[in-house]
């Protein structure tokens, strides 16, 4: 490649990166704008910054609008990134937190402590990663056999997923009383967020994005395949283990305050790499600025459009993303 073939590239994923990170901004100021009541820009950005005001539009953009919309952005920023870590490990684009079991492994740890201790939803997060970490273990297990190959890792987590998701439907048998919530959680949502769930997701977001644009360069040796990998000294399976780490926090923490909301963190990163390729230096920090800005647009979508009844946004992702899938599936990916 020339120096100024280069050059063009980087200008196009420069020029894709501020393309959605402008999406992002109006999904952001839109989703404060519009609903029931609707809120001048002046307004909310007066609102913001002065951080609140006691007036009708303070009230609402501050105590509703404001924290659902960055709940949002984190739980879409973390679910895209989590995503694009677990395609890298594992070489295919179908690999996605919720797809291999991963989300179902945190959501079945986060409902046990919503279903029967609900009065200790804090520690929800650190509880949700543990279930999430002991999918992972529990795919490798399945998966190795002699070394770690992608389609017997996907095949793996969709076994686990399948078993993790039977044990959220025991739990909604046996408590059937508490099924409203817990189905709210299946579903995927972000009704009634507010700033104690940004405070949840929030440090696990900056831990994990921070690792994820960190140990970037060590995916796209891992994308070289195994052989190059150890060539260049990179110990595979402990770098497989630690990324995967990685990407069960982020998708743990959405999981907590979500729920199991799937088929962002499939969409994103593939779309993002068809628009700016395989390099994980622009993959990971791209598909963070997408996912929040899809995530929030598909929100104030699902809460507006058939208002006063407001939809689970995991069905506005579900709408989006099985035609997704199927169409990978099509391609033979």
């Amino acid at each position: 490649m020339t120096a100024d073939d280069l050059r063009g590239r980087n200008a196009w994923r420069t020029a894709v990166f501020i393309a959605i990170l402008t999406m992002l901004v109006v999904g952001f100021l839109v989703s404060n704008a519009i609903g029931s009541m609707k809120v001048p820009l002046r307004d909310i950005l007066r609102i913001i910054a002065k951080g609140g005001e006691e007036s009708p539009f303070g009230m609402v953009i501050w105590n509703v609008r404001l924290p659902r919309t960055l709940v949002a952005v984190f739980v879409g920023m973390n679910l895209a990134v989590s995503g694009a870590i677990l395609q890298g490990v594992m070489g295919n684009p179908l690999a996605d937190p919720g797809i291999i079991g991963i989300s179902s492994g945190a959501g079945l740890f986060g409902m046990i402590i919503l279903t029967l201790y609900p009065q200790l939803q804090s520690i929800v997060p650190p509880f949700a990663f543990l279930g999430a970490m002991i999918a992972a273990l529990l795919i490798y297990a399945l998966a190795w056999k002699g070394g770690i190959q992608p389609m017997r890792m996907i095949l793996s987590g969709v076994a686990v997923s399948a078993f993790f998701s039977a044990g959220i439907s025991a739990l909604l048998v046996f408590y059937s009383d508490r099924v409203h919530g817990a189905l709210m959680f299946m579903s995927g949502g972000l009704s009634a967020r507010s700033w104690p769930q940004l405070g949840q997701i929030l440090p696990y977001s900056i831990v994990g994005i921070t690792l994820a644009v960190l140990l970037s360069g060590r995916l796209n040796i891992l994308h070289m395949g195994d052989d190059v990998a150890r060539s260049l000294g990179l110990n595979v399976e402990r770098n497989r283990i630690l990324l995967t780490a990685v990407a069960a926090i982020l998708a743990a923490s959405a999981v907590s305050v979500a729920g199991l909301l799937g088929f962002v963190g499939l969409i994103v990163p593939h779309t993002v790499r068809l628009l700016t390729g395989n390099d994980h230096r622009y993959l990971i920090p791209t598909s963070a600025l997408l996912g929040s800005a899809l995530l929030t647009l598909s929100d104030t979508f699902a809460r507006t459009v058939f208002s006063p009844i407001e939809v689970p946004v995991g069905v506005v992702m579900a709408i989006l993303g099985v035609p997704f899938f199927l169409y990978l599936l099509r391609r033979g990916l």
